[in-house]
């Protein structure tokens, strides 16, 4: 019976449009809250979705988020039981007697609200100016180390270079990075100086839950970034002997880079440097939308370049500096102080 209800679950999510890498770890999620109940679909209670939970929170030490998401998805599950329409109360009465039918285990005093815009770690912030310019400068001081010392690895350190600047100037993320082709880059008619760097076009942006990849254009907005990307391409890039790879990023084996190698590498640069650790890759993104906001570039267009579809997660990213906001304060405060505005607030 159990078997039977998942194939039919599966269908329902297929119907949907749902796809497989999305379905098979709903199914998983719903086997390991069996495993942990000790029972059966038509046995479950809300009593169980309690117990679960608090063994996610206290023992797994879970965040809110993740916990909510397994929540949502047993309760599509429950849902998807107890609707008539699929007969499976009918089924499990018959088949196990009267009053042995699945119920809806979730509601909404068992389960976490979604409150808040932004639930991750308090701790996670972008790069300040300064730090970043620190981090691009190391990374170009691999290179040069390893080309004097005449060491392996100069190739796979400009790779890595050039590929934090990316990051960086088009506020990019690591998945979405690692997964740009060549092909990618394009003309921008506004902005002709940029060449065939104008335009960046991410495939593999993030998806929706059941959907795929979201694709978005980034216009360049970096000169210098552009230069760099541009220098690799045509001069560093060929050397690797990957000339029919699609990848903007390959490995001295021919391969793409992945996304742990990207982690591995900011991980160890970012330790040498002794930065603080709450900085992540995602940290460039956050910078990206931050300094662009500090330098007066319209929200709306920032917005569209990282891909959100609403300014409240834009707003989530944006992390001004003290000098920016001081500035901002006295240009608000200068007309009603009567005091003329200048260049700096001053």
């Amino acid at each position: 019976m159990l078997e039977a209800m998942l194939r039919g679950w599966h269908a329902q999510q297929a119907a949907r449009g749902l796809r497989e890498d999305t379905i098979v770890p709903r199914e998983r999620l719903v086997r390991r809250f069996g495993e942990f109940a000790g029972e059966y679909p038509w046995q479950w209670s809300p009593g169980h979705m309690d117990e679960w939970s608090l063994h996610l929170t206290a023992e797994e030490h879970l965040a809110p988020s993740t916990i909510r998401s397994y929540q949502c998805t047993l309760r599509q599950f429950t849902e998807f039981l107890v609707d008539a329409r699929y007969g499976w109360n009918a089924a499990c009465e018959e088949a196990f007697g009267p009053g042995r039918h699945p119920v809806a285990i979730c509601h909404e005093w068992n389960t976490i609200a979604h409150l808040n815009d932004y639930e991750g770690d308090p701790e996670a912030r972008p790069f300040t100016r300064e730090e970043m310019q620190k981090f691009l400068d190391y990374a170009d001081e691999q290179v040069e180390r390893a080309v004097n010392g005449r060491r392996k690895g100069a190739l796979a350190a400009y790779r890595d270079a050039t590929l934090f600047k990316v990051m960086y100037g088009w506020g990019l993320r690591r998945t979405e990075t690692s997964k740009l082709d060549i092909a990618d880059w394009g003309r921008n008619p506004a902005a002709p100086e940029f060449g065939r760097y104008g335009m960046l076009n991410v495939r593999y942006g993030k998806a929706k839950k059941g959907q795929p990849p979201r694709r978005r254009n980034v216009a360049s907005v970096m000169g210098w970034a552009v230069e760099a990307v541009a220098d690799y391409v045509e001069n560093v890039r060929p050397r690797f002997g990957c000339g029919d790879h699609p990848a903007l990023w390959v490995t001295e084996r021919g391969g793409r880079v992945k996304p742990s190698e990207i982690n591995a590498r900011f991980v160890a640069y970012r330790d040498a440097l002794g930065l603080p650790k709450a900085l992540t890759p995602h940290s460039t993104r956050h910078a990206y939308v931050s300094h662009l906001s500090e330098d007066g570039v319209d929200r709306r267009f920032i917005q569209v370049n990282v891909g959100h579809e609403a300014d409240s997660s834009t707003a989530v990213y944006t992390h001004v500096s003290g000098d920016f906001m001081n500035t901002a304060l006295r240009r608000a405060l200068a007309p009603a102080l009567g005091h003329p505005t200048t260049r700096g607030g001053r």
